[in-house]
């Protein structure tokens, strides 16, 4: 856009819109090049006015109060988590009388960061160690040549991660350690966050806006003309990155139970019907939902039994007193094990497997210890002896989980759908199911279950209702789509669709076949590629079909399509964006080196987005 159509004042143009143009325009400038431009407008209003330059900016000058410089409080996440922590600092800064901004690091212009002062950085680690995708940006420029000195950026990180997985929050000391190398000086120590995050996060925001207050006031500085509103970055409120994280919760109904596979599968994935007031429960196709689980009655009873323990037996938990088969039920993860458990029982026991798994540098022997046992199998494996007490101390607070929502209030209102994969693992001949899982599937029609709204901004439909898209989603990463395709229909959307699904079997697991076969004749599907791995004598799976697709796909990709995959991180997502590189590769004639660059760029415009877990 030309500066004559940036500045045409033959009609009138609202301030908002004035000011969102400006900031596209001036996005990335350093300190020199926003001088040279203020004085460039004082210069256009001079001659606009007949007035002296000098007369515009002596104007400027006494009308600009004296800024002080403000905390960007920078949030990556890939749930609501890190955005209701980033809202519950900018909180906390501004009763300290700091002046702060939250700052979704999907709308951050890597090169700004030179210009800040003081930054909070809250980020998470999405599954065994990835950034998530809105943070993934600035990290590789971080690490890129181009990355400039930040000797004036004083930092405090706030990491966020599941010690579960081998590699615990290793996108936060990722970002600790290169904005250290780039000269950046750490105000306070990084604070790593397990799934019981919210006390140690709070504590370690305390902290950090303590040490990082200092940097804010002695940035200050006089304005010279002010083209950036401080509560507004790259023309995103604060309050909407606020209201992006806050929590909405509601006591719904379960309408429906149905299991999906048939009687021969391997697997039992269900598809469960809430009963919800949608106006205040408001989803969109993308987001998620939480629920608290209990742990299954048996694990409950196989613990108690084995361990000798009276289910009567009084503990206290954060200052308040139950029964200790209420706190096993309720209030403690059974089923999941993390590193700092397995940690403590290890100094509790001399048991060689386990200290093997823990010893191993890869990651890998703990990843697959854990993979394997749930903690009452550990605790039968070390023989270690605890108390009551003691083992409420050890082990750690029952998590949530989240589903991807496979429905459409556009498509039927009042209702929320999800697609459960139930866990049913065996240990030594024992049962041993997954938590949530089982919970819901065991649920009746009738029940009321408590869900929390868990918003996914990065994992949305294309605002152009013409623009073409493409879904991959094997097993139960289908669920989104279900509401993707729904939600499109039900709006009259006129862009292709095309969807990329894979099971083990078709005839035993191919789910919502009926409903994608009734998309496919109504138009509101416009293509569907299958592979099931157990059918015909080789394996195929999703990332199979868009390789032998790869003309088709570039041409989609060519004419704008929109990229979304959903489902396991560890496996498919990886192996996806692989065969999504050779697409490019050998379709587009490119390039491995350019092959990442366009596919990343892809990510960059919000054109290959991830919801993985």
């Amino acid at each position: 856009m030309s500066s004559a159509v940036l500045l045409d004042t033959s009609l009138p143009v609202p301030r908002g819109e004035l000011r969102t143009r400006l900031e596209q325009a001036l996005a990335g400038c350093s300190d020199d090049e926003l001088l040279w431009a203020s004085g460039f407008v004082a210069g256009l209003s001079a001659r606009a006015h007949r007035r002296p330059v000098e007369q515009v900016q002596a104007r400027v000058a006494a009308e600009a109060p004296r800024a002080a410089a403000t905390l960007s409080i920078l949030v990556g996440s890939q749930t609501g988590n890190g955005k209701a922590l980033a809202a519950r600092a900018l909180e906390q800064a501004r009763a300290q009388g700091i002046s702060a901004k939250v700052v979704n690091l999907a709308d951050l212009n890597p090169r700004q960061l030179k210009q800040e002062r003081a930054v909070l950085l809250i980020v998470s680690t999405h599954g065994d160690g990835d950034a998530p995708d809105d943070a993934a940006p600035l990290l590789r420029f971080l690490n890129g040549p181009q990355a400039a000195r930040l000797e004036r950026l004083a930092f405090a990180v706030i990491a966020l991660g599941d010690s579960s997985y081998p590699h615990f929050c290793k996108t936060g000391r990722d970002f600790d350690a290169r904005l250290e190398a780039l000269g950046a000086r750490r105000a306070a120590p990084r604070v790593d966050c397990d799934v019981d995050y919210w006390a140690s996060a709070e504590a370690g925001i305390a902290g950090a806006l303590s040490a990082l207050a200092p940097a804010v006031a002695d940035g200050a500085t006089t304005a010279r003309i002010s083209l950036v509103d401080t509560a507004q970055h790259a023309g995103v409120p604060v309050a909407a990155a606020h209201d992006a994280g806050a929590d909405v919760e509601v006591a719904a109904t379960l309408l429906v139970n149905q299991r999906l596979t048939g009687r021969a599968s391997s697997k039992d994935v269900r598809h469960l019907e809430f009963a919800l007031d949608t106006t205040t429960f408001a989803y969109e196709p993308g987001d998620s939902v939480v629920v608290t689980p209990r742990n299954p009655p048996a694990l409950v009873a196989e613990l108690l039994a084995a361990r000798g323990w009276s289910a009567d037996a009084e503990v206290r938990i954060g200052g308040q007193s139950l029964s200790l088969a209420t706190a096993l039920s309720e209030k403690l993860e059974l089923t999941l094990l993390s590193r700092p458990v397995l940690v403590a029982l290890a100094e509790r026991s001399a048991h060689g497997a386990l200290h093997d798994a823990l010893a191993n540098a890869s990651g890998a022997a703990l990843a697959d210890y854990m993979r394997e046992r749930q903690l009452i199998d550990v605790l039968h494996e070390t023989g270690v002896e605890l108390t009551p007490q003691a083992f409420v101390e050890l082990a750690r607070p029952l998590g949530t989980r989240a589903y991807s929502i496979a429905s459409s209030r556009a498509a039927t209102p009042d209702e929320l759908h999800v697609t459960v994969a139930v866990v049913n693992g065996s240990r030594d001949g024992r049962a041993r199911p997954g938590c949530a899982s089982s919970w819901l599937a065991g649920s009746e029609a009738g029940a009321t279950i408590a869900l929390r709204l868990e918003r996914n901004q990065a994992f949305r439909l294309p605002r152009d209702d013409d623009a073409p898209i493409i879904m991959i989603g094997p097993g139960t990463g289908v669920a989104p789509f279900r509401g993707f395709v729904e939600e499109r229909a039900a709006r009259g959307a006129r862009g292709r669709n095309w969807l990329f699904f894979g099971e083990r079997t078709q005839r035993e697991d191919f789910l919502y076949q009926l409903e994608w076969q009734r998309h496919l004749r109504a138009g509101s599907l416009t293509r569907l590629e299958v592979a099931f791995s157990r059918d015909g004598a080789g394996k195929h799976y999703v990332q199979d079909r868009l390789r032998a697709c790869a003309k088709e796909v570039y041409a989609w990709l060519s004419e704008g399509a929109a990229v979304y995959v959903c489902g396991d991180a560890q496996r498919m997502a990886k192996d996806v964006h692989r065969a999504l590189l050779d697409v490019l590769a050998d379709a587009g004639g490119m390039t491995p080196e350019a092959a990442e660059e366009s596919l990343f760029e892809l990510k960059r415009q919000g054109r290959y987005q991830r919801d993985v877990y």
